[in-house]
């Protein structure tokens, strides 16, 4: 499954001279940090979805550029902040900020960002497409701070899992989608409908990634890294709650005591395959892709709605 580039190649060419020029700082030691964290961005892919539901919703503005900038500039400083709580040295396959410039550039270098992001669009009086974006930032850390008190304890709730990724994973996704939708329409009905679209995939975005945990493939992490973070992912959390209490009490005690050795992480992820636990996430999976594809159909047929639609596919088809 390609990525739909070619239908929104001109915004993405501006959206990354704009992006660029959003983060750049005066001083030196900072500006060298935002070029190489400008040279070492991902796909991309939540600044395409904000501009495919622009245009889905209307034509893409002033407005829509900073909508994509903000949310660019939001998810890397979440990313540098996440790999000082994870005490990651690598991100994307290059050294991480955190193991280049170490904990206290990279917690200030992120909240430079933040610092940009609000500026970015309360200089030019986007004052709801702030909104959405500041909401997304605080559900993202109320859910990251869920998963910490819930993997503590092991809490196998599948409930608790799916509000965990709801914040931590799909409000920002979704809120791509509404800031883009937004900045073309100014409709708070409609805005709110690629919200859900947007959350429904970033539901789906998140199981992918849970079974990439337990697949034989070259995914772009180590098999069983979830297990070995005490990660509740949705395969693991189903296993746990439907085997005999004998193989629920030995795997939890891998988990929480012997989450480091090779062979009982491998034990685990059996566990799991035997269970049908990755049956059961990838039926989840298809069942929130499925709801967003439903709202997509909701709008008429065109060019720009079949590449939300190939963005869909990709996000739920990726290999890594």
């Amino acid at each position: 499954m390609q990525l739909p580039t070619s239908l929104i190649k001109d915004e993405l060419k501006i959206f990354e001279a704009r992006f660029k020029d959003a983060v750049k700082s005066h001083t030196p030691m900072l500006d060298r940090i935002m070029r190489y964290v400008v040279k070492r961005k991902g796909k991309q892919l939540r600044p395409m979805f904000v501009f495919l539901a622009a245009r889905l919703c209307g034509t893409v503005n002033d407005s829509t550029y900073r909508a994509a900038s903000l949310v660019e500039i939001l998810h890397t400083a979440t990313l540098v902040h996440d790999d000082v709580v994870d005490d990651s040295l690598e991100r994307r396959g290059f050294f991480s900020v955190y193991a280049l410039w170490k904990n206290k550039v990279s917690v200030l270098v992120g909240d430079y960002l933040l610092a940009k992001g609000l500026l970015l669009s309360l200089d030019h009086n986007d004052y709801e497409i702030l909104h959405i974006l500041s909401t997304a930032v605080r559900k993202m850390s109320e859910g990251e701070l869920l998963q910490m008190e819930k993997s503590r304890s092991l809490n196998l709730n599948e409930d608790i899992y799916f509000e965990i990724i709801r914040n931590k994973t799909s409000s920002l996704l979704a809120s791509a989608c509404a800031a883009g939708a937004w900045s073309t329409s100014n409709d708070k009905k409609i805005t709110e409908k690629m919200r859900l679209f947007g959350e429904n995939i970033g539901t789906a975005f998140q199981i992918k990634d849970d079974l990439f945990d337990y697949s034989t493939n070259n995914v772009g992490k180590p098999t069983g890294n979830d297990i070995k973070e005490k990660k509740l992912t949705l395969p693991l959390i189903y296993t746990l709650n439907n085997i005999d209490k004998e193989s629920r009490s030995k795997m939890i005690y891998i988990i929480k005591n012997e989450n480091k050795k090779k062979e009982k992480v491998q034990f685990v992820i059996n566990k799991v395959i035997e269970a049908g636990g990755i049956t059961y996430a990838e039926e989840k999976m298809n069942f929130y892709k499925l709801e967003a594809m439903n709202i997509l159909k909701e709008f008429p047929e065109s060019e720009i709605r079949t590449g939300m639609e190939e963005l869909v596919g990709y996000v739920t088809d990726r290999k890594y």
